[in-house]
């Protein structure tokens, strides 16, 4: 698969994966930024793409940003029909203030197939061992 990137300004850096295993292409901060703690903020990558029609790309946290800074991607859909600007938004759960430097990783992306499923409208489901089980049923919070 190839995926077609613009970049939207000199100084943007194209997706790149870690490790040839990696399933997520890590995404970088055009610009410095800071994300006071508590907040919300939508980060620039300058860059925009063409993802393959039967595709999207997910965005997702870095697992040390997230565990260690608190940060948490927020949304994350980019369907195959979007040419904007992929935009980062990160929300600051932590009690401190976060310091982005231009050209650090902020987030992942992860290419992933689409299926499109019918739905059908029916008077009843099948039953289960789970059944109506919501949240905390298994014992585990």
């Amino acid at each position: 698969m190839q995926i077609r990137i613009k970049k939207l300004a000199p100084t943007a850096i194209m997706p790149s994966f870690a490790h040839t295993s990696d399933a997520g292409m890590d995404l970088f901060t055009l610009e410095s930024i800071e994300i006071r703690a508590g907040t919300r903020i939508l980060i620039p990558t300058g860059l925009s793409m063409a993802i393959p029609e039967g595709y999207v790309g997910l965005i997702w946290d870095k697992s040390g940003l997230s565990n260690k800074g608190g940060l948490k991607v927020l949304g994350g859909v980019v369907d195959a029909g979007y040419r904007g600007e992929i935009l980062v938004g990160l929300l600051n759960t932590s009690d401190a203030d976060y310091i982005f430097e231009a050209g650090q990783k902020i987030a992942q992306m992860i290419i992933q197939k689409v299926e499109h499923p019918e739905f059908i409208e029916v008077s009843e489901l099948d039953s289960t061992e789970r059944g109506n089980g919501a949240f905390g049923s298994t014992g585990v919070y």
